[in-house]
């Protein structure tokens, strides 16, 4: 039986390998990472830059904008007011904002359940969304009922899933008014402060602006990146306003595992994790909860929440049963959040599985003699300790076990591909040239072909960050 802490910790320097040539590849201006497990922060990494023209290293406690994160706060902070008698989760919306009843809003009759869970038919960003553009503020409280008085149900409520940010920042204001304190009040004292989150708050907090992370544009309309200004959410904190470290956020998901943590009861952690609705009419997995995305990554369930701010990609997933959390905030417009976090667990799953092809490193082996990263013309390949087992994978793919080989030690200098895509090389060996002190010169592998040690190169921040071509 595998020792799945013991294979994690084995996993984890290919993790960062891996991810080092993630940021590189993609120019990612950078990235935070943390992984934990039973509640212990087993990694907590930053790569690239806080603020790239400043040539500002980032750090693990940089600050990003996590965004949607913030709904899972907000659920959380609402499922406490039920456990204290102070809601319930059927009562409507009206009740606790009561200018849609006074403007005679079909949503006055949502209840909070059905805003919690995406089901209220609320519009998701109103008719005028240019603020996430940043070509206007964002609404205050004022603005925001206007946005939700103009043409703000789209179906009626319990009909499907409609995800709204505007559903969410209402939500904002049932907690106010319930707990008679701002929503960003009571959140730092339920939530955050309890937990002793202090890089973890409900919006934008310039009294620590040199603390955040500048976040910068994306590929998709120019070769060459920009740098985007922070802003104040305001009314919508409650929807997408929160600021965060990856390591909080493990520490923060962590409370939400069952049996775990003391923010909420099992039961309530059950209510806000099950699925309400499906994302799509043909995904039987991905789904909403009450605050929570559902998802499955392969054999494992996942909860979480994914995040994007003006400049800020954020991914969070944790498994509910074992504890496993991944946090991963990246400081662009389509940041690889979600393709690292679903790597990160892809890997430390294969790392902890049973039944994993191929023979595992023999004890008396020293597996590091082994690894390392080795590029030619035709691509680049890692040789990689994951759990047990050696495995070459390519780390330009998007996943890294998209198409792995597996590899058995065959003597000193020798490996040999044992199981894989037999377009490939299997039941073939590779063998290595070593230096008189053991270093690596060269691996001839795949075809053949003779492929010799990479590492990143040494490029100016502005290259690397993709700011300059």
């Amino acid at each position: 039986m595998t020792d799945t802490l013991d294979a994690y910790r084995k996993t984890l320097p290919y993790i960062r390998d891996w991810v080092s040539y993630k940021v590189w590849q993609l120019r990612v201006p950078g990235v935070q990472v943390a992984i934990g497990h039973g509640g212990e922060v087993l990694l907590d990494e930053a790569w690239g830059y806080a603020d790239v023209e400043a040539g500002r290293r980032l750090t693990t406690t940089d600050l990003f904008r996590i965004a949607s994160h913030s709904k899972t706060f907000t659920a959380t902070a609402l499922l406490q007011l039920v456990e204290r008698g102070s809601l319930r989760l059927d009562d409507t919306v009206g009740t606790y904002v009561p200018a849609l009843v006074e403007a005679g809003s079909p949503l006055a009759d949502a209840t909070v359940r059905e805003l919690m869970e995406m089901g209220a038919g609320v519009i998701r960003d109103g008719h005028d969304g240019d603020y996430w553009s940043l070509k206007h503020p964002f609404p205050d409280e004022q603005e925001l009922l206007a946005l939700v008085l103009d043409r703000g149900q789209k179906v009626p409520a319990g009909s499907s899933f409609n995800y709204s940010n505007l559903g969410y920042s209402l939500l904002g204001l049932v907690i106010a008014a319930v707990s008679g304190q701002s929503y960003n009040d009571f959140v730092r004292a339920s939530i955050t402060e309890p937990l002793g989150l202090q890089n973890t708050g409900p919006d934008w907090d310039p009294s620590r602006a040199d603390d955040f992370v500048v976040g910068y544009t994306g590929f998709h309309v120019a070769r060459t990146r920009r740098r985007i200004d922070h802003v104040d959410t305001r009314a919508m904190a409650a929807a997408t306003g929160f600021h965060g470290t990856a390591s909080d956020l493990v520490r923060y998901f962590s409370q939400h595992v069952i049996g775990q943590g003391t923010l909420l009861s099992d039961h309530s952690k059950r209510l806000a994790q099950r699925k309400a609705w499906s994302a799509t009419d043909d995904d039987a997995e991905r789904g909403y909860g009450a605050g929570f995305v559902v998802d499955r990554i392969g054999g494992r369930d996942i909860r979480g929440h994914s995040g994007g701010f003006p400049g800020h990609i954020t991914q969070s997933m944790f498994d509910p049963a074992s504890g496993l959390v991944v946090s991963v905030l990246t400081s662009a417009a389509a940041g690889p959040a979600t393709l690292i976090a679903t790597a990160i667990i892809t890997l430390l799953d294969a790392a902890a599985a049973d039944d994993a092809p191929g023979a595992a490193v023999p004890d008396d082996v020293d597996a590091a003699t082994f690894t390392g990263r080795f590029a030619n013309p035709w691509g680049v390949t890692d040789v990689a300790r994951i759990g047990d087992r050696l495995v070459e994978i390519d780390p330009s793919a998007p996943a890294p076990l998209e198409s792995p080989t597996r590899l058995e030690v065959v003597d000193a200098d020798t490996l040999r591909m044992t199981h894989g895509n037999r377009f490939g090389s299997v039941d073939e060996d590779i063998t290595y040239e070593r230096d008189g002190d053991g270093t690596v010169r060269a691996i001839r592998a795949g075809g053949g072909m003779t492929q010799e040690p990479w590492t990143i190169p040494t490029e100016s921040p502005a290259v690397a960050a993709g700011l300059e071509a």
